[in-house]
């Protein structure tokens, strides 16, 4: 049997090994130290904004961003709701209620008529989501939000690289969020990031994911000794100096990892475009999307789980798309969101990474044109 191809892979070698030599060699390990300084001011420019903050991972990153926009207890934040929960947990951590809003069927990302139509009294945000990667309509979000005061997270989790009508995933809304977790385009492992044009609200996170005090950086050079004074409630939501090292190599690595990941998508439109049963992801094309993974669509009358199983039993990695949030038992009763319950028993993700070959990609087509013809 050939070697199995891997749904998603990192792409790792000697530079990141030689990165994170150096920061055992400066004796700096810990987080928040000149190695995450350094990679923020490059993921800054990445995200097009002015200011970034490296943390531990896309989850931490989600609940700095609610709690320095205000989110308390009583509030109600509108959430996309296809995305791996983390999105909804973030806003249950900062004490709000999370309202699920349904999804556009072609990109499936927040729509905005959901959005407009959950709002009440208590709703002070709008979560949105960048689904696989490919961002959400923010002209039209940014309207609501401007009508009825309210602040917007970017929930970029996957959007490293991509672009909305010319600018960078990252630069939306009030503040945006980061995952460098090993199935991200780039990645540290694990890891985290916020990104913002409203440098106090970075600022004030800085503190709070030191515990509520400056990092210990920022006192180097004191000409006394210096004693933080903890005024505000914080948490340890740091990337350590070793993670960002491996991030500042994936950085370099990025225009790269794009470019074969966008290859892969464009390989794979040629070779499943006719398969019957089964429809393909879709770019708009005012954006380019960093195909952080590639969902198919399979028709009602084939069994997801039948195609799934053949597939893996093949040799070819496959798992759901994501999660509708709104069904799972923590949330409670919620709205039903009719579009993302559709789509969340249907979508099935196959091999996408920077590292496939031509011979894998064709592989993946055509054993899932066996399958799926096996399975209509």
């Amino acid at each position: 049997m050939s070697e199995s191809i891997a749904l998603g892979q990192p792409t790792v070698g000697e530079e990141e090994l030689a990165a994170v030599a150096e920061v055992f060699k400066s004796g700096w390990l810990a987080g928040a130290g000149p190695t995450c300084g350094v990679f923020e001011k490059r993921f800054a420019e990445v995200a097009g904004v002015t200011d970034a903050l490296a943390t531990s991972n896309c989850g931490t990153a989600l609940h700095l961003a609610l709690h320095v926009l205000g989110t308390k207890p009583g509030d109600e934040v509108i959430v996309a709701d296809y995305t791996f929960p983390a999105t909804g947990h973030a806003v249950m951590t900062a004490g709000a209620k999370p309202v699920f809003a349904d999804i556009r069927p072609d990109i499936w990302t927040i729509d905005p008529a959901a959005v407009e139509a959950a709002i009440t009294p208590k709703t002070t945000g709008i979560v949105a989501v960048d689904v696989a990667g490919q961002p959400a309509d923010y002209d039209e979000l940014q309207a609501i939000a401007d009508k009825h005061g309210l602040f917007i997270v970017e929930d970029a989790a996957c959007a490293a690289g991509a672009t909305y009508k010319g600018r960078a995933a990252g630069s939306f809304g009030d503040i945006a969020a980061f995952s460098f977790h090993g199935r991200k385009n780039i990645t540290a492992g694990e890891g985290g990031a916020l990104t913002s044009n409203r440098p106090e609200l970075i600022a004030h996170a800085r503190k709070l994911h030191t515990y509520g005090i400056e990092p210990a950086i920022s006192r180097e050079g004191s000409s006394e000794l210096p004693i933080p004074s903890f005024r505000e409630l914080g948490w340890n939501y740091r990337m350590s100096e070793v993670q960002a090292a491996i991030m500042n190599v994936q950085l370099d690595r990025l225009a790269t990892i794009l470019a074969n990941r966008r290859a892969v998508a464009a390989r794979y439109g040629e070779l499943l475009k006719d398969l019957d049963g089964v429809i393909l992801p879709v770019t708009l094309a005012d954006r380019e999307h960093p195909w952080q993974a590639y969902i198919i669509t399979l028709d009602e009358s084939i069994s997801r789980d039948r195609v799934a199983l053949d597939l893996r039993s093949r040799g070819v990695q496959c798992n759901f798309g994501t999660y509708a949030s709104h069904v799972q038992p923590l949330y409670g009763a919620m709205e039903t969101c009719p579009v993302s319950a559709d789509l969340f028993t249907r979508h099935l993700a196959i091999p996408m990474h920077a590292n496939l070959t031509d011979d894998e990609v064709e592989r993946v087509a055509a054993t899932l044109h066996d399958v799926v013809a096996a399975a209509s």
